[in-house]
């Protein structure tokens, strides 16, 4: 057993505190600014975000919303997404992802992933529309492609699949925001990306928050009436059925200080992923990059060869005093929620897999050097433990 007076203290997993000590001047000053015009329903603050995550990403239009969820969940009610229709997404993500499609009575098609970069399968995707035609009960719709733990998704084979059956794209980029595809920021990949801002994100709030990037203004003008209980021109003209899914001012003010420095924690999460590729190689699997691309590094998920040696490694690295997670340990498609939705018989076999394999490690810009560095000690002395044995 370990005696506690010689545990090291523990490596937080996402430390809040401490980015909030380093950034604290300026979020105070944003907070401050809110109290006191008390505007906390879609106060100057709102559009002053949604201009600036635009102007990041390089979209025509930005419109902020209540969470990553209600993004996607606009997105879709803007296309009219529903009973009958056929939505294909990736078996290995956030379940927010697939219920959406439900909730608006369409069906989720999922598709496998790489398995090396975690993300949607072209090859899969084909396969899975392909089979949907021939069995003639749903319309193919839309591709939801996600930006997975930080990479973006295949765009441009996704977009030669789309084109080739007439499928919308949707990039749920919930993970990814500030990450990059062929040299462009992610959020012009698809006719609508998605964001969150869940305090884990790489850009995270104090709470929930979303956004929807489009190039496309007739979408963004839809979009803001949905997100505003359908309405006009007028609060009390309703030209359809919408949510209550806007973004708090708060939030938004929030969100605005983090910005400024977070190309800085960017570049950190970079950092931290090579010096974990560097010290761990030949002794777990780290993730693949996708080719031309590059990382918001949300999450660092490591493969091990099978359940007992991610098992050991987790038990290890928890002795050490280094946390550790699993995303995810079920795919979607074996989830009770949407089993009745998916044909027992076809199988997924990357995204089964994975998640008895998977295990992400510390990842955020509050890590020191030396943290960076037990970790990867206790990862190289399992992996000498494991050797012996």
């Amino acid at each position: 057993m370990t005696n506690p007076a010689t545990t090291p203290e523990p490596i937080s997993f996402l430390d809040l505190p401490k980015q909030q000590a380093r950034l604290g001047d300026a979020l105070r000053r944003r907070v401050d600014a809110v109290m006191a015009h008390c505007k906390f329903v879609m106060g100057p603050e709102v559009e002053e975000l949604e201009q600036h995550l635009a102007a990041y990403c390089g979209a025509a239009e930005c419109v902020a919303v209540s969470s990553g969820t209600d993004a996607l969940l606009i997105a879709l009610m803007a296309e009219e997404i529903g009973p009958g229709d056929a939505v294909f997404l990736p078996a290995f993500t956030y379940t927010a992802t697939a219920e959406v499609v439900l909730l608006l009575g369409a069906t989720p098609v999922f598709v496998d992933v790489d398995p090396r970069t975690f993300q949607i399968s072209p090859e899969s995707l084909m396969t899975r529309i392909e089979s949907v035609i021939a069995q003639a009960d749903l319309e193919p719709r839309l591709v939801i492609g996600v930006d997975l733990f930080g990479q973006p998704a295949p765009w441009n084979e996704l977009r030669n699949v789309a084109d080739r059956f007439g499928l919308l794209l949707v990039d749920d980029c919930a993970q990814a925001f500030g990450g990059a595809y062929h040299n462009r920021k992610l959020g012009r990949e698809a006719v609508a990306t998605t964001l969150s801002f869940f305090p884990s994100k790489p850009l995270g709030g104090y709470g929930d928050g979303g956004a929807i990037l489009t190039d496309d203004s007739e979408r963004a003008a839809l979009y803001r009436s949905l997100r505003t209980h359908g309405e006009g021109k007028t609060r009390y003209e309703v030209l359809r059925i919408g949510i209550n899914g806007r973004l708090d001012t708060l939030q938004a003010a929030i969100l605005l200080a983090k910005l400024d420095a977070f190309d800085a924690e960017l570049d950190r999460r970079d950092e931290i992923a090579r010096a974990y590729d560097a010290g761990l190689a030949g002794l777990v699997e780290p993730p693949q990059r996708v080719p031309n691309s590059k990382s918001a590094w949300a999450i660092y998920s490591i493969l091990l060869p099978d359940a007992s040696a991610r098992d050991s490694l987790q038990a290890h690295l928890r002795e050490a005093g280094v946390p550790s997670a699993i995303y995810y340990p079920k795919p979607l498609h074996r989830q009770p929620a949407y089993a009745e939705h998916h044909d027992e018989t076809v199988h997924l076999p990357v995204s089964e897999g994975l998640g008895a394999r998977i295990l992400a490690l510390p990842m955020q810009p509050e890590l020191t050097n030396e943290e960076v560095e037990r970790v990867i000690d206790a990862v190289q002395s399992w992996a000498k433990q494991e050797k012996k044995a």
